[in-house]
């Protein structure tokens, strides 16, 4: 049995509202928290605010697709894919973890240690991802660049700052 149409856009939208939802949820919480963070002492490598929404956009975007895309599957495959799938909410449930954990609760030191585990988590899901769908799993490298790189500005944060 092949999924149809409207499985395809069910899975379009299910992927588009988790991603939205995080990233409507984060964005709440880090605008509630900007003046903390902009009293940080940060490193120089510290990305200007300006950049923050468009990678992130671009990064939940990709995100979305992905999913969708081993949701999808290939027209001769009618099972869900748990392992991809559930790797891939964990992953994205760690990532607004650690946004509540960074700002809402003021807390980089938590956050590096759970930031460690979203890394984790989504190599995981690059890896489930790629035995699904390459395409799906390469559109997360870009995602854990991004994840790399904050890992490293964590660290930094939380050293200057303790």
């Amino acid at each position: 049995m092949e999924r149809g149409d409207g499985a395809d856009a069910l899975g379009l939208a299910g992927a588009i509202t988790g991603v939205s939802s995080v990233a409507a949820i984060s964005g709440l919480v880090i605008s509630r928290r900007l003046r903390w963070y902009d009293d940080l002492d940060k490193p120089p490598y510290t990305p200007p605010k300006e950049v923050l929404g468009p990678a992130w956009t671009m990064l939940y975007a990709n995100q979305a697709v992905a999913a969708w895309l081993v949701w999808r599957g290939d027209a001769a495959r009618a099972e869900f894919d748990v392992p991809a799938i559930s790797s891939y909410a964990v992953q994205l449930g760690l990532n607004l973890a650690w946004s509540l954990l960074f700002f809402g609760l003021r807390r980089p030191g938590l956050a590096l240690l759970e930031i460690c585990g979203l890394w984790l988590a989504v190599v995981l899901t690059i890896r489930e991802f790629s035995r699904r769908h390459r395409v799906a799993a390469a559109m997360l490298l870009p995602y854990l660049a991004w994840i790399s790189y904050a890992a490293a500005l964590n660290a930094a944060i939380w050293w200057r700052n303790r």
